[in-house]
């Protein structure tokens, strides 16, 4: 019997640390939208907060900026669907990820997002958003906490994508190491 490589052991385990931010994402996703429900009728009240920028509660039966909201329903489970891959997926990274810090907090944020809008999918049958930023008559799609997370998460990861593997910025390719 070969003994274990003390190089590799427990990697997997030190990268799920990183759940810790998406229990965190999701604990303060949940905690807004409650609030929010309990505070504001949708649709209705609002509480504006600066000339641009106030409190709202909103529905969203869709995607990203409401994409396909207007459809007859069948976006509930296709999503409550991508959100289960998309966790399974990320869980699987995070496990097999090591030495790369960015990369897996980019991945915890994405994933507690994630579900956190997949809570909101299974018990209300849409996600409620209450950030709302705006100019005058124009508005930008309202969002909450978990829509941030994953906005953060990408950036995070294509910001990441442009490091080398050990996590250090790359190098121009004119310069020798």
């Amino acid at each position: 019997m070969s003994s274990p490589d003390l190089r590799t052991a427990g990697h997997g385990r030190n990268s799920l640390r990183w759940l810790w931010l998406s229990a965190l994402t999701l604990v303060l996703d949940q905690l807004t939208k409650w609030a929010i429900m309990d505070n504001l009728v949708p649709y209705r009240d609002s509480i504006p907060l600066t000339g641009f920028f106030k409190l709202v509660h909103v529905h969203n039966t869709g995607a990203a900026f409401s994409l396909f909201a207007d459809q007859p329903g069948w976006q509930k489970g296709f999503f409550m669907g991508v959100a289960i891959v998309a966790a399974g997926i990320i869980l699987h990274l995070l496990r097999k990820t090591h030495g790369r810090p960015l990369f897996a907090g980019a991945l915890a944020l994405v994933l507690g997002g994630a579900i956190g809008n997949l809570i909101d999918r299974a018990l209300y049958g849409h996600v409620i958003d209450f950030l709302l930023f705006y100019v005058g008559e124009w508005s930008f799609p309202a969002f909450n906490v978990a829509d941030s997370a994953i906005t953060l998460g990408a950036g995070l990861l294509i910001l990441d994508a442009f490091r080398n593997p050990d996590g250090r910025p790359t190098q121009d390719r004119g310069q020798t190491p």
